[in-house]
């Protein structure tokens, strides 16, 4: 009896691909870096949009691409063991769907050596509206921050593969999460970043009181300077600035933590979260 199977029915490796298709996906693989939407594919094929969607679709049910999400691709490497697994690197994604953005929070941290802890997710800062803040493609977890573009500063440029892709410096990483405890995993996680990173290569006093002050959030003010005071950080111009511009009433030292807690009045912060001089390095 005749085969009148499928030529191509590997579920687990690429499906065929012959003649034009291939020319064209040659092209992508050598014109396109990172994902891609379905317009700019359009683009690069020359083909109208509606052609060119079905065609990734296509692609994508055989292995050739990797879809992330409605609309974006990225192209699978030849040698991938498993096409339908594979996903582009979680900070290139981050780059091409949420930019303008800044990799930041814990990620940071990682980035920078500042922690030893491994987080799941990946902290973006964008300045696109997104409806939720935890989104995740291809296994991959992004935790979102929407800020104003006036909040664009104090990153740096680095290198993944051939995409350039924003990171909150050292300086403006920690004042992220002083302003934000929840993207460092709380206060006593923040504090062994605070002490690593008063401790090590990355200090820098001035900068990371300009951010602070940029960022236009006292309570930040109070965070950093109980937790100067408290890991025994030298430090007199930080303490001078943070004394200088305390907020009237108190604030919570970790909002991810219980709100029971001792009061500070010297900071005006309620302390819901112990803390020592065990979590900084020698300063």
């Amino acid at each position: 009896m005749k085969d009148r199977s499928p030529k191509y029915s590997n579920p687990i490796g690429p499906g065929g691909i012959e003649g034009r298709n291939r020319l064209l996906l040659d092209r992508l693989h050598r014109e396109l870096q990172g994902p891609f939407t379905v317009a700019k594919a359009s683009r690069h094929l020359e083909l109208k949009a509606s052609r060119a969607a079905r065609l990734l679709a296509y692609w994508a049910s055989r292995g050739w691409l990797s879809r992330l999400r409605k609309g974006l691709y990225v192209t699978v490497p030849l040698g991938a063991q498993n096409p339908a697994q594979w996903s582009e690197d979680p900070w290139i994604v981050a780059h091409h769907l949420f930019e303008p953005c800044y990799i930041g929070g814990w990620s940071a941290c990682e980035h920078w050596g500042l922690t030893e802890q491994i987080f799941r997710e990946i902290v973006v800062f964008t300045t696109r509206k997104v409806r939720n803040h935890h989104l995740t493609v291809k296994e991959t977890l992004f935790l979102l921050r929407v800020i104003p573009p006036q909040r664009l500063f104090g990153t740096t440029s680095v290198w993944r593969q051939q995409t350039k892709i924003q990171v909150s410096d050292p300086s403006r990483t920690v004042a992220d999460l002083l302003m934000d405890p929840s993207i460092g995993g709380g206060m006593r996680f923040i504090a062994e970043i605070v002490g690593n990173y008063f401790g090590g290569e990355h200090r820098n006093d001035t900068a990371l009181l300009d951010f602070v002050s940029r960022l236009g959030n006292r309570t930040i003010y109070k965070r950093l300077g109980y937790l100067v005071e408290t890991l025994g950080i030298t430090s007199p111009e930080i303490l001078h600035a943070c004394h200088t511009n305390l907020s009237k009433g108190y604030s919570l030292f970790d909002p991810t933590a219980k709100t029971k807690g001792s009061i500070v009045r010297r900071w005006n912060l309620r302390v819901n979260v112990a803390v020592s001089s065990a979590e900084a390095r020698s300063t």
